[in-house]
């Protein structure tokens, strides 16, 4: 009789122990996922970081150019804002070439 109080007990804890084995993995595998989510999202924060920069960027040098057409014509003023634009987007193209 002990023996078998013995075996039902180690059955029990065998199917306990592969539940915890089957739970253990499944937690595994979620983990593993949340990490690559988590490394995209840190990626696409920095994609949007680098946007924002570069529309301050241009933000600033549009007050610029509006500072110094105060003295202009405004033709001048808009042929000088195209040409730093054109810089920008040069510039732009450079670091995301740099990033890669």
């Amino acid at each position: 009789m002990n023996k078998e109080k013995l075996t039902l007990e180690l059955q029990t804890l065998e199917r306990k122990l592969m539940l915890l084995l089957n739970e253990h993995g499944s937690l595994k595998g979620e983990l593993e996922h949340v990490k690559g989510e988590n490394v995209e999202l840190r990626r696409a924060l920095q994609n949007r970081e680098e946007k924002i920069n570069s529309f301050q960027n241009q933000i600033k040098i549009t007050k610029i150019v509006d500072s110094i057409a105060v003295g202009k014509d405004q033709e001048d003023a808009n042929q000088l804002r195209l040409t730093i634009n054109e810089y920008i987007k040069e510039i732009d193209k450079c670091i995301a070439h740099l990033s890669d």
